[in-house]
């Protein structure tokens, strides 16, 4: 499955390293995004209290990701509105199926630190919920 967002640098990864961590090596799982972002301190702040790691991760577009690895996904999971239309596009061309999770962007969170890290921690723990939920993890 792939995860999709506008930079690859705050939801798709996030989405990616749970799903990763839920189902180990029993699922493909990639992220990508629109445009190529910078990786997001708060991020890898919010992955890392939950004992995940993030470190690795490099923001990709999707034809980086073509490029490296080839598009061998059966599903593309978009997480914005820029993203969705994008994957839609690869319908035309791919045997793919898209689904659409609208999830906040918590760069837009304001407040000290504590007030936008909890920005980060709620859509972390709703992706996490979204792909249980989804996938059928206890």
């Amino acid at each position: 499955m792939l995860f999709m967002c506008g930079q690859n640098s705050v939801r798709s990864p996030m989405a990616a390293v749970l799903a990763r961590h839920l189902f180990g090596r029993s699922l493909y799982v990639g992220s990508a995004g629109v445009m190529k972002g910078e990786i997001d301190p708060f991020v890898t702040a919010a992955i890392d209290e939950i004992g995940l790691d993030l470190t690795r991760h490099r923001p990709q577009t999707l034809e980086e990701l073509e490029e490296n690895e080839g598009l061998a996904f059966d599903l593309v999971i978009t997480l914005s509105p820029d993203a969705h239309h994008r994957a839609l596009e690869l319908t035309r061309t791919n045997a793919i199926d898209v689904e659409y999770w609208p999830t906040p962007d918590p760069t837009l969170a304001s407040g000290n630190r504590e007030q936008r890290l909890d920005a980060y921690r709620a859509v972390r723990d709703e992706l996490e919920n979204r792909i249980r939920l989804r996938f059928r993890q206890p």
